[in-house]
């Protein structure tokens, strides 16, 4: 309670000590933006940090997007054909699509984009599983052939979760889906302004004026015309909530992406500010384990894990005694949507025993091995969920050595494969949004290839996930979507899912058309 005081008497006074210059340029429509975090890393691809997302949307477009009902929707793409049976798949792309240095858009970009996107994806790597030949016809047709039907292709080529098909110049695409890019060059509604880039405290953008909006449809998460109508975006990274909610309700911010559910009840009061839910998916928290290295090398320890975790501890540390901003009981899959079920769930919902899962983890070959936790500090929901993680394995016997990190060295270091005293790490939270979470297709953090961060490797999580996209129906889908998540809570035990929060957004009342979903920047306008 003494924390929320301090935050709310700061907050009242407007307090501005840590606030970037927020002078615009004279004469430019101007949007203030204050992320979720700092943009640490550029490349869409290299990381599924939502930061680096909500960056690559601006500065990229993509073959397809997605709508209101997150169906997917020609974007770049003037359309789309399947013939011979599902087996042949032409993508046609608008004429006049450029990008920022000016080149047009070709096909062979998007085939050279397509296959980078693909190596990383775990939806992309089932698509080109599926893909015999994938080939650039002509500039402005790109052809997908076939072993087997994919219905699902224009799914892929549109999802909104990390990691999305950032169409990008071949000569950059043509770059290892490993390393980097960090030349920002795209054909998206926005320039992306390196020479204004302040690490750790401002990044900017400006309109690009040849961005061709597409024309018709209606605008959804990233679907639909994209009509700008600020000439320049400005995020200036502002760690301190109290600093943030001052400058919102102050005019000296427009946008607050991520504000502290202490200070929502402030907020609301305020005359000049909107409290509004966009994604109703909500964000679940979780935490990954290196199964590289000891201890979480050994399934057995990190299943005991489950029967220690009380998810009702780790939402109150998110968002308050507010049960309709959380749930519990949240297995692998998004709550109230198709794929969620109660299968296997007794190992988060069932009595909780703390000496029963110290010996689990005893009786499993623990020898105090360390385990380091990296702890994302400056971004509120990581470090909460850090905080009672931390707590909870400690409780249970473990050796953990909490090393406090802004979250951008966690994007960076969560890539290290090295031992813990070799820079390496053991386990570090995170929380996804609920349509990263709404199936086997994108769910990053149930394969079990070795393919993302943490490494696990599981045949039978992917013999599953094979059959799931081979489920004729719904029905079909979703009895394997219940092995799947038996397989990942009595078995494997990949990553811990910690409950579901709703995270609201925070906007000055005289902007309008911001759009369901994460944070975008196009239709957005001051009214």
């Amino acid at each position: 309670m003494l924390r929320r005081s301090l935050l709310m008497t700061a907050a009242a006074s407007g307090a501005m000590l840590s606030m970037p210059s927020l002078v615009a340029a004279q004469g430019q429509r101007v949007l203030k933006f204050i992320p979720q975090a700092d943009l640490a890393v550029l490349d869409p691809v290299w990381t599924t940090a939502y930061v680096t997302r909500n960056h690559a949307y601006m500065v990229f477009d993509t073959l397809f997007g997605m709508d209101a009902n997150l169906r997917p929707v020609p974007q770049m793409a003037e359309g789309a054909a399947a013939e011979d049976g599902g087996k042949l798949w032409r993508i046609t792309l608008r004429p006049g699509l450029r990008f920022h240095d000016g080149q047009p858009v070709l096909a062979r970009d998007c085939v050279a984009s397509i296959r980078r996107w693909a190596k990383r994806d775990a939806f992309g790597q089932a698509l080109m599983a599926a893909t015999d030949e994938l080939s650039a016809a002509d500039d402005r047709t790109v052809v997908f052939r076939m072993k087997a039907p994919f219905p699902l292709l224009p799914n892929a080529l549109g999802k909104a979760p990390s990691l999305m098909c950032a169409i990008m110049p071949e000569r950059l695409a043509q770059t290892d889906a490993f390393t980097q890019v960090t030349e920002m060059v795209g054909s998206g509604p926005f320039r992306f302004k390196a020479d204004e880039r302040v690490a750790g405290a401002r990044v900017v953008y400006e309109k690009f004026a040849d961005y061709k909006p597409r024309e018709g449809g209606t605008p959804g998460w990233t679907g639909g015309p994209k009509v700008v109508h600020f000439d320049r975006v400005e995020w200036n990274v502002v760690p301190d909530p109290a600093t943030a909610a001052g400058a919102l309700q102050s005019g000296e911010a427009d946008w607050w992406e991520f504000p502290l559910h202490d200070l929502l009840p402030m907020l609301r009061r305020g005359r000049n500010v909107k409290v509004e839910i966009t994604d109703p998916t909500g964000l679940i928290p979780t935490m990954r384990m290196n199964t590289l290295s000891k201890p979480f090398d050994n399934p057995a320890i990190r299943r005991a894990l489950l029967g220690a975790i009380v998810q009702d501890d780790f939402m109150q540390a998110q968002v308050g005694d507010n049960p309709d901003l959380y749930r519990t009981g949240v297995g692998v899959f998004c709550p109230g949507t198709p794929m969620a079920s109660d299968t296997g769930m007794a190992t988060l919902t069932g009595p909780r025993d703390l000496d029963k899962v110290r010996k689990a983890i005893q009786d499993a070959g623990y020898k105090g091995e360390k385990v380091v936790m990296l702890a994302g500090q400056d971004v509120p929901n990581v470090k909460n969920a850090c905080d009672v993680a931390a707590d909870m394995m400690q409780k249970v016997g473990l050796n953990v050595e909490y090393q406090a990190v802004d979250w951008g060295t966690v994007i960076q270091r969560r890539s290290s494969k090295e031992p813990t005293d070799k820079g390496g790490w053991s386990c570090y939270c995170s929380s996804w949004a609920g349509m990263d979470q709404l199936d086997p297709a994108g769910h990053l953090m149930l394969r079990g290839n070795g393919s993302f961060f943490g490494w696990p490797q599981s045949e039978r999580l992917e013999t599953l996930r094979d059959q799931w996209f081979a489920a004729p129906d719904l029905a079909a889908q979703k009895k394997v979507a219940e092995d799947i998540q038996r397989q990942a809570l009595e078995v494997d035990a990949p990553y811990l899912p910690f409950g579901q929060y709703i995270q609201p957004t925070a906007y000055r009342s005289d902007l309008q058309g911001i759009l369901p979903g994460f944070a975008t920047f196009w239709n957005v306008r001051r009214g």
